[in-house]
Formats: structure tokens, sequence, C-alpha cells
């Protein structure tokens, strides 16, 4: 749509006086605002017929898995959380209380077996992290023992042919060393 300013809309309405006459104007105006009205309510007919058209075909599903693969695309943590709890439960975060009903009430018993097996999912997943920690350091820690044994264990380099006596005391009289051959 074109960028209308005030002063367009000025020049605009100067000419359609001019032209039209300040008699017919506001009946032109009239009109005009009844063919938008219809240009409109045509538009929203035929964006209501495209959508009941996408219902009938399964465009909107089809849409609607795509938003959801695209999101969990962009957020694996996210995909990786739902699958999760689509897996446990959603009630994995929620701590159960067995005080709050009776004694011996079969409510009680229920929510004791599941604050129990909530705490063994929880002690599991903290075991798995602390093992991933755990691994990570070993790791790590191996390849720094690499590192400060690998030069160790590196043969002695040949001493390098000195020019004489001078070149010892002089750097700047050695011949560089640039990789290339001279002849």
């Amino acid at each position: 749509m074109p960028d209308i300013g005030w002063m367009e809309l000025l020049v605009i309405g100067i000419v359609a006086l001019i032209v039209v006459g300040p008699k017919d104007l506001p009946m032109m105006f009239r009109k005009v605002g009844q063919f938008t009205g219809r240009i409109r309510a045509m538009a929203k007919d035929f964006q209501r017929a495209m959508d009941e058209a996408a219902d009938e075909s399964g465009m909107t599903e089809l849409n609607r898995d795509l938003r959801k693969a695209a999101s969990y695309a962009s957020s694996p943590r996210k995909a990786g959380m739902n699958a999760f709890k689509d897996a446990f439960g959603d009630d994995l975060d929620l701590e159960l209380d067995p005080d709050k009903y009776p004694e011996g009430s079969q409510s009680r018993k229920l929510a004791e077996e599941k604050a129990a097996a909530a705490k063994a999912r929880k002690d599991e997943a903290e075991a798995l992290r602390q093992a991933k920690i755990d691994k990570t350091i070993a790791d790590k820690t191996a390849a720094a023992k690499a590192a400060v044994k690998a030069p160790a264990d590196a043969p002695a380099k040949a001493p390098v042919a000195e020019a004489g006596p001078e070149a010892a005391q002089d750097p700047a009289a050695a011949p560089a060393r640039n990789g290339t051959t001279q002849s």
C-alpha cells in the first residue's frame, strides 16, 4: 500500500474539490467509502473461503505440525524436555506431600508412591549428571597429562651446525632461516 502522508491527502482533497465541485464532493466521498467497504468485504470473504479450503484439505494440521517441528529444530533442549515430560509425565516438578492426606488413606498411599518415584527419578537424573561431569573432568585431566607428557617423550632435536664461533656470538650474522634454499 502506498505511503500517503497528510500533505498528499491535502493535495488530493484540493484537486477533488476543484474537479468535482463543493456541491458533489460529499456524495463522491460517500461513494468512495462504500466502494472501499465492498472491496474489504470481498477480501474478507475470499480469506474466509481460503481458510475453509485449507481446513478441508488438511493444510491447517500440516501447518501446525510443521510449526511444531520448526520449534523443535530451533530449540532442541525444549524438544528434549517435552519428550522427557511425555515419557515420564508432567508432574516432574511437583513436590508431593503425603502429610496432607489422612493416615492410612488411599490418597496418602498414592502420594507416598509418587513421591518415592519422583525422588528416585531425581536421584537417577542427578547421578547421570554427576557421571557426565566426572567423565568430562577425567577426559580433561587425561588430556592435560598427555600434553605435559608429550614434550618429554619427544626426541631431542639435532643441534644445528653453526657457521663458526662468530655466529654464536652475533645472531644478526647468522644466515636467515626462512625455509628457502639458497644456491
